[in-house]
């Protein structure tokens, strides 16, 4: 797809899914066919917040992302590391300049390096984005095909590089206006009327009116919103459901 038109698909995209589909397409036709894009926006000095409430897109393997990602391997990445401290475009050259001045003093960081050689993840690039909070922070891999080696990806780069970050930033900006639901973690209609009247300002009593409901169950709804969104007040429910775009909606 031509630039011009990548943009605009991307700047029509309703929901994620489509998104991710063109996009991982698009990257593709440049020799990226695996991608893996994480965004968090509970970002303190010493944790990147609780995995669960990243936005994760990717289109690798479930073995690659239960080993990468969920047992937490990816804290020690060093391009994960580079791209906390930097914004703009990485190349993987680094990756085999770290190995050899510092992977001899963090074992973790030689085990990340293993891990991704097993599942061929040795060329590429990571794109870190722009961010207007301390607590917000995100980046893409984009690892090449394996018949590429790094100094053709840094060809490739050289070429369209310019290209590529454009559509990936665009991308990111879009995936941020998106509806995002963590794993077991959607809000219900009515926990998401109930949060939005809270949102406005209404008490229990008010709300109880307005949804036409007893103030026990709209206490209840409210509850179990805290549950779903995991925290323990309802002001941080709100927070949290407005972050990940899960307040008002345009119902279809």
């Amino acid at each position: 797809m031509k630039l011009t038109d990548y943009l605009t698909f991307l700047s029509y995209s309703k929901t994620l899914e489509e998104l991710w589909a063109a996009h991982t397409e698009q990257m593709a036709e440049y020799g990226f066919v695996r991608l893996l894009y994480g965004f968090t926006q509970f970002r303190t000095a010493t944790s990147l917040g609780d995995p669960e409430d990243f936005v994760i897109l990717t289109n690798h393997c479930q073995d690659y992302i239960d080993g990468f990602i969920n047992s937490g391997l990816y804290f020690h990445a060093p391009m994960l590391r580079w791209a906390l401290e930097n914004e703009g475009a990485g190349s993987w050259r680094m990756i085999s300049e770290l190995m050899v001045t510092e992977a001899a003093d963090c074992p973790k960081m030689r085990e990340v390096h293993a891990f991704n050689a097993r599942f061929g993840v040795k060329a590429g690039y990571t794109v870190s984005f722009n961010s207007v909070s301390p607590r917000a922070k995100g980046a893409i891999s984009l690892c090449a095909a394996k018949h590429l080696d790094q100094a053709a990806v840094d060809a490739i780069w050289a070429e369209h590089g310019q290209d590529l970050l454009l559509m990936n930033n665009m991308a990111h900006l879009k995936i941020l206006t998106l509806p995002y639901t963590a794993p077991n973690r959607a809000l219900t209609r009515r926990q998401r009327e109930a949060l939005q009247w809270v949102g406005d300002g209404k008490t229990i009593q008010d709300i109880a009116m307005l949804m036409g409901l007893t103030s026990a169950t709209v206490e209840k709804h409210l509850r179990l919103a805290r549950e779903s969104l995991a925290v323990e007040t309802t002001a941080q429910a709100v927070l949290k459901a407005t972050l990940q775009n899960q307040m008002f909606l345009v119902e279809a």
